[in-house]
């Protein structure tokens, strides 16, 4: 139903010059002549074989382009995912402490304000200041191809690369975390063992963190476990604007070359990736939060 056809990808530069048989025998090879619900049998079957199909662009499997583009993925949305959980919890946890107070309503106004920039045009700021003006990291890429780097220079020339793609998913996504470590401070607060802490005469530093941010940190465990699942998915558009050659990027290339076993193998990655993730959170919050038992 999508507009256009894979063929100009099937038969390559070619593909002006075929006669109607050439193109017919070109679909035929590539299993698209048959109908409908012939395909989608043959392709669960494919599935169950652990096999994704063959990309039409690359001219490779499948499996082997995803393996090759999950680790870098997974690094820069691993290392987001950790960094903007950490902020939001530690400045959500102080705004909740100090709810009200001028640096409690600062906070609110910045992380609100955070959420509401669009990712891509945040990413071109970024780039224009730091990459085209100051010159300080990269543009584009995930390494320097031709630089023939190893070990640590290696590491470091990919950390320089991740400075850029990871600041701008941490800024977008730790608005989130940072309202919810807000709103959870602000539930635990009113609780009876707060004020038995404080009437034991505990400094507020222990009560903040021993006994507050503790309790406070279940809801923000459930948002992160969460959260994992959507690390296999990447940041399409982060990464498209960085050039960036994860799982995301590779989806947008696929889209525009109209590869559909490209796009139908990510898809089913991304999708066993929220599912397990669920499964993992579900599984998870009773260890958690006890309580979850035995109310169960």
């Amino acid at each position: 139903m999508m507009p256009g056809s894979p063929l100009a990808n099937l038969a390559g530069e070619e593909v002006g010059t075929l006669t109607a048989a050439e193109r017919d025998q070109v679909m035929r090879q590539a299993g698209l002549d048959r109908p409908l619900h012939e395909q989608y049998a043959i392709y669960l079957g494919d599935i169950a074989r652990a096999e994704l199909g063959y990309s039409y662009q690359r001219q490779r499997p499948v499996a082997e382009v995803l393996i090759e583009r999950l680790p870098w993925t997974l690094l820069l949305t691993g290392v987001a995912l950790i960094g903007s959980t950490a902020l939001g919890i530690l400045f959500g946890a102080l705004a909740g402490w100090r709810r009200g107070r001028r640096s409690d309503l600062g906070a609110l106004g910045v992380f609100i304000f955070l959420e509401s920039l669009p990712g891509f045009w945040l990413a071109m700021i970024l780039v224009a200041i730091f990459a085209v003006q100051l010159r300080i990291f990269p543009t584009f890429g995930a390494r320097d191809l031709y630089s023939g780097l190893e070990g640590l220079a290696y590491w470091g020339d990919v950390a320089r690369h991740l400075v850029l793609p990871v600041t701008t998913l941490v800024l977008i996504t730790v608005s989130a975390t940072f309202l919810t470590m807000r709103a959870s401070m602000l539930s635990v607060l009113g609780e009876e063992y707060i004020t038995v802490a404080r009437g034991k005469g505990l400094a507020e530093r222990q009560v903040l963190f021993r006994h507050a941010v503790r309790n406070a940190l279940l809801p923000v465990a459930t948002v992160f476990l969460l959260n994992l699942g959507q690390t296999v998915a990447g940041a399409t558009v982060i990464e498209t604007v960085f050039s960036y050659p994860g799982v995301g990027r590779l989806m947008y290339e696929a889209v525009l070359a109209r590869d559909y076993p490209m796009l139908q193998g990510g898809f089913l990655v991304i999708t066993l990736s929220i599912v397990v993730a669920n499964m993992f959170a579900d599984l998870a919050y009773p260890l958690l939060d006890p309580r979850v038992i035995r109310h169960g």
